[in-house]
């Protein structure tokens, strides 16, 4: 049965700082690097066929070092529809200062809700809307013939993919957080439907 396996790209340097990232490009810290190096060594085993990824470096640099770590080379789609949510006027500002400002309550509920979007910016529910018809044309096409395929997105991204295997209400991803560079791995029928689900942590 192919697998489907989401991770998270490591720490970037706007994470490290607490900074909203969005659609900026900043690339990884040490630190992320070495996330992205022990996420390679614990999917060594795995035969992959195919990897996805955005078009931000951040997680290109981790699906980068995580191919190296692992000593594969594989063929790579790059694309707009895995980037992370657009955080609109929120994109640069020190996630602590704008709670003071805004207040925690509604800093959370534009970081976590599903329908409810910054300034200027994306919901969670707008991320998806791009985010999923392409992983079900594009990627569950792999799944469907039998390929195991790796993507490496982004904190938002993943979660709407996440949501809609896991099958979460709007309530409930409010809770789902993914940690940087953890491989989410996926058994799937090739109707896409999961059959067992394991976190690599």
């Amino acid at each position: 049965m192919p697998k489907l396996i989401l991770v998270r790209h490591g720490q970037s340097l706007w994470n490290l700082e607490d900074r909203f990232t969005g659609w900026v490009d900043v690339p990884l810290t040490d630190l992320g690097r070495e996330e992205a190096r022990r996420a390679g060594q614990k999917l060594a085993g795995f035969e992959i066929n195919v990897a996805y990824t955005s078009t931000l470096a951040r997680a290109q640099e981790t699906l980068k070092v995580m191919t190296e770590t692992m000593g594969v080379t594989l063929p790579t789609i790059r694309d707009q529809a895995l980037n992370e949510r657009h955080y609109g006027d929120l994109q640069g500002l020190n996630k602590a200062r704008t709670a003071e400002k805004y207040g925690k309550e509604q800093v959370h509920i534009w970081r976590r809700s599903f329908d409810v979007p910054p300034p200027n910016g994306e919901s969670l529910e707008m991320t998806a809307a791009r985010t999923l018809p392409f992983f079900e044309r594009c990627i569950l096409g792999d799944i469907q013939q039998g390929k195991n395929v790796l993507v490496v997105a982004h904190g938002n991204s993943n979660r709407s993919i996440v949501m809609s295997l896991d099958k979460l209400s709007n309530e409930e991803v409010l809770a789902l957080n993914l940690g940087t560079a953890i491989p989410v791995v996926y058994d799937l029928s090739p109707e896409g439907e999961v059959l067992s689900k394991e976190v690599l942590s």
